[in-house]
């Protein structure tokens, strides 16, 4: 929860607009400031602070404690000019809350940390557990200092100015080690630990045999990504009650999926019990790995538990980004998000370009021309096949006419994925039009070099025929003069000649253009492949300039039988 606290008129107006804003992230604290500060600082993760930084400041001193664990505070100045990260930048969150206010009050975000400051990634906030000397590594990377990066486990992260040797360290690994004077251990979630039960075995035995396993084999409780067991025994209270303290989600599998894993230590125990030879070794490996603690029984008499330990190899990381239609501000905050973790960016050119600003010092950029989809989508995947975290962009959205499609057919389930969407240029014409997709739509396009032009007539047709208001991509350009003018031609033999026609070109930058005209007026030679055209359906209008669609066909009979 966010608790906000103002004092004036002006800090109440811009409150208030947060409030509306996030109605299920705040609460507004009343009364004296003093104590509204106290009782937020109490209650809330966050708080953002409509007042003075010097008061704020002066409130807070007596109640800071650890920057661990201390709420994050933001500070919002009398103008609504500026949304300041005062305390808890990386721990409470308060760089990100920043820029988050900034955006919905039009407040410029001030963060001064500075790994922040520099593009640099703070090594607390890389999403891994971590011990050691942060701030003398940060200093250590923030004044050029040579920082090793010793990765004892493969993990992508993003761009890090490391060296290959120094007096400084950045260790990656899931080994129970204490981090030196000049060093930062980071603990990837590399270990899966396999667990098995007799019914009502205690959590206590759960807990204790798992610890006792990992710290016999020298290995970090902060690395275990997960308990994993048979689906039978998913509800086992002990072993549920041993991944919730153990803070790690229970995995289950089926007993045909376990039996088809080689194990090295099978039993017909659990083949009576659960209809698989093993559990334990089995839950562990099912998605590969390398067995660290083979199959061990817990301490109880009669044992009630076994447990084993795989490390699982690190996985590269692709995320297929959409970058939406141009417009910074059509950019979705998930989408800036991905662009700043990756250490690897892959796209064309142009779009490269627009984002170029967006990406940490150290990102290694592959661009290529017009083209050349299939050979950045395996660049990428072969990319994050190499352990690497990669992010792979496309306009609009990447699974619409872009780089999705491409890259899922190349990756599989050795690396991870993540789709990010965006904005799509048919969303993004369509809001400039009016509502003109308020009914049953379909984008086609109407470019030639990957679908054949019969398949793609087929398409139109099938639309034409159903009514659908059709939005056309990739509509015509040099070499591709013929396509538009045919596709219409199909369309106007399912629709009156005035039906409406939008056509917006370079939807959301600054050029942008935009127009509604009809299907008979419409001349193709306008058009070209930065534009969007959409068709209305029967029941589309033109209101105030506007093209808009309705979401039902009642309107259009109520329209007719007024004429």
């Amino acid at each position: 929860m966010i608790g906000l606290i103002s004092a004036t008129a002006a800090g109440a107006a811009a409150r208030d607009r947060l409030a509306a804003a996030w109605p299920e992230r705040v609460r507004v604290y009343e009364g004296p400031v003093g104590e509204a500060v106290r009782a937020a600082f109490a209650e809330c993760e966050q708080l953002v602070c409509f007042l003075a930084t010097g008061a704020v400041v002066r409130l807070l001193a007596p109640l800071l404690g650890d920057k661990a664990a201390d709420p994050g505070v933001v500070c919002v100045d009398e103008g609504g000019r500026f949304a300041v990260s005062l305390v808890g930048g990386h721990g409470g969150g308060a760089n990100e809350l920043a820029r988050e206010v900034g955006e919905v009050l039009g407040a410029e975000p001030v963060v001064t940390t500075a790994t922040d400051a520099v593009g640099l990634p703070g090594l607390d906030t890389l999403g891994l557990p971590y011990e050691g000397s942060v701030a003398v590594v940060s200093r250590a990377l923030l004044d050029g200092e040579p920082v090793a990066l010793e990765a004892e486990v493969a993990w992508p992260l993003p761009p890090l100015p490391v060296a290959p040797e120094g007096p400084y360290t950045i260790r990656l690994t899931d080994r129970a080690v204490a981090p030196g004077e000049r060093e930062v251990l980071l603990r990837p979630p590399s270990l899966v630990v396999g667990v098995g039960a007799s019914k009502g075995a205690p959590a206590e035995e759960v807990l204790a045999l798992v610890e006792a396993a990992l710290r016999e084999a020298g290995l970090s409780p902060k690395s275990v990504a997960e308990l994993a067991t048979v689906d039978a025994k998913a509800e086992e209270p002990g072993i549920v009650a041993a991944a919730e303290r153990l803070g790690v989600p229970l995995v289950t599998y089926s007993a045909e999926e376990l039996a088809g894993v080689a194990v090295p230590n099978p039993s017909d125990a659990p083949l009576a019990a659960v209809g698989t030879p093993s559990v334990a070794e089995a839950a562990a490996l099912v998605r590969g790995g390398e067995l660290l603690v083979p199959k061990r029984k817990s301490a109880g008499q009669p044992a009630m538990a076994t447990c084993a330990v795989v490390r699982r190899p690190g996985r590269g990381r692709l995320a297929v980004v959409g970058l939406g239609p141009g417009a910074r501000d059509l950019l979705t905050p998930r989408a800036t998000a991905e662009l700043r973790r990756a250490s690897v960016l892959v796209g064309l050119d142009q779009y490269v370009d627009q984002i170029r600003d967006l990406l940490r010092p150290g990102t290694r950029v592959l661009e290529s021309g017009l083209g050349a989809e299939e050979e950045r989508a395996r660049t990428a995947v072969a990319e994050a096949r190499e352990g690497q975290a990669v992010a792979l962009i496309g306009s609009g959205d990447a699974g619409v006419y872009a780089m999705a499609s491409p890259a899922l057919a190349e990756a599989s389930d050795d690396i991870d994925v993540v789709g990010v969407p965006g904005v799509t240029a048919a969303l993004a014409a369509g809001a400039i039009l009016g509502a003109p997709l308020g009914h049953d739509h379909v984008s086609i396009s109407l470019s030639d070099l990957h679908t054949p032009w019969e398949v793609i007539e087929r398409r139109v047709r099938a639309a034409a025929e159903a009514d659908l208001v059709v939005t056309f991509y990739n509509p015509r350009s040099r070499g591709r003069d013929w396509q538009l003018p045919k596709a219409l031609a199909i369309l106007a033999g399912h629709r009156e000649p005035e039906t409406p026609v939008g056509v917006v070109r370079n939807a959301s930058r600054p050029d942008e253009s935009s127009r509604v005209t009809t299907l008979a007026g419409l001349d193709p030679a306008t058009v070209d492949m930065m534009t969007v055209v959409t068709v209305g359906n029967t029941a589309t209008r033109q209101i105030a300039g506007r093209m808009v669609t309705p979401r039902g066909y009642r309107w259009q009979a109520s329209q007719e039988g007024a004429k």
